[in-house]
């Protein structure tokens, strides 16, 4: 047989075979135990089936998987809130891969539990456990909301702080619980504030000094058997930087938010240095980095700042994104 026959009896073959499968879905199929050991399983395959270099990867899993998690409040009560989730693990030269779905099913076994960041440490043991891991982390992202009280008048509304709980599960099993806040807040000029101050009393003509809308991140991680709410972080924040931006107001509220403006001017290196000075004094925190950032309303750019506790194997400084920060 020539090869050109031989090929076209072969494509006849599997065309034959593919036209013996069903094309229906079986509502009446029962996966039995033995069939289920049956299927193939690639992520657990030996090392002859990776494809590419045979290196470790630092991080392999899922993100942004999305649950009503419930998170408890400094009062005691509970709020349930949408949560994206990222768990990751760590995976070995000589793994093929993982199973990407076992991520989600063992954060699915907490799902009805009240959410604090010690508890990732049952989530991130159980990971470990059952991928076959030397080191896993998971990072919760949710808007929480707090309730602030206008300045002057008697009205009050739900400020909604953008938060992050991490929690790392190291080589040596020690575990780290980090929170990540962002803080929403005014920062007048204090250098316009004085040239229009000049303008006044040297020419006499009216002049209005700028302020934009800034975003302080606030990076921290607590000392073991330590915990912290995210009402203590927002008052922290309140307390060094003062001017939050307001959710409602009546006239005598705006007043007074220009007031309160004109009597803390702030650069963006005095928001990164006042904010240092109030989570340094906490000794709940064991490490901590700010990046804050500053929508500049006299220039077309950012203007940004980083600053860190500076402890070894701590936080190092590093953003991915500065425009993230500003919205």
């Amino acid at each position: 047989m020539s090869n050109s026959n031989k090929d076209c009896s072969e494509n006849l073959s599997g065309q034959n075979k593919n036209m013996s499968l069903s094309h229906k879905y079986d509502t009446n199929f029962v996966v039995t135990d033995a069939y289920r050991k049956s299927l193939p399983d690639m992520q657990n395959a030996s090392a002859d089936h990776i494809i590419g270099s045979n290196v470790p990867i630092l991080k392999v899993g899922i993100s942004n998987f999305k649950l009503p998690l419930k998170f408890i409040k400094i009062n005691s009560d509970t709020v349930i809130l949408e949560t994206s989730i990222t768990g990751t693990v760590s995976l070995e030269a000589d793994q093929k891969g993982i199973n990407m779905s076992r991520i989600m099913r063992v954060f699915y076994t907490f799902k009805d539990r009240v959410f604090t960041l010690d508890l990732l440490k049952e989530v991130l043991m159980d990971y470990k456990k059952k991928l076959n891991t030397y080191r896993a982390e998971i990072r919760l992202d949710f808007n929480y909301p707090i309730p602030q009280n206008s300045l002057r008048s008697d009205i009050s509304g739900w400020q909604y702080y953008k938060v992050s709980y991490e929690g790392i599960l190291d080589e040596k099993n020690i575990f780290h619980k980090r929170m990540h806040f962002d803080f929403i807040y005014s920062s007048a000029c204090p250098c316009s504030s004085d040239l229009a101050e000049h303008a006044r009393e040297e020419r006499g003509v009216y002049s209005i000094p700028h302020s934009q809308r800034s975003t302080a991140r606030i990076s921290v991680e607590l000392n073991p058997n330590k915990h912290i709410f995210i009402e203590d972080i927002q008052l922290i924040a309140l307390k060094a930087l003062k001017t939050e931006t307001q959710v409602m107001v009546k006239r005598e509220d705006e007043q007074a938010f220009a007031e309160l403006n004109g009597a803390y001017p702030k650069f963006v290196e005095d928001a990164a240095r006042l904010l240092f000075a109030q989570l340094n004094e906490d000794s709940r925190i064991k490490d901590f980095q700010l990046v804050c950032a500053h929508l500049e309303s006299l220039h077309s750019h950012d203007a940004i700042a980083v600053i860190h506790k500076g402890i070894p194997g701590g936080f190092a400084g590093h953003i991915d994104d500065f425009g993230a920060l500003v919205r």
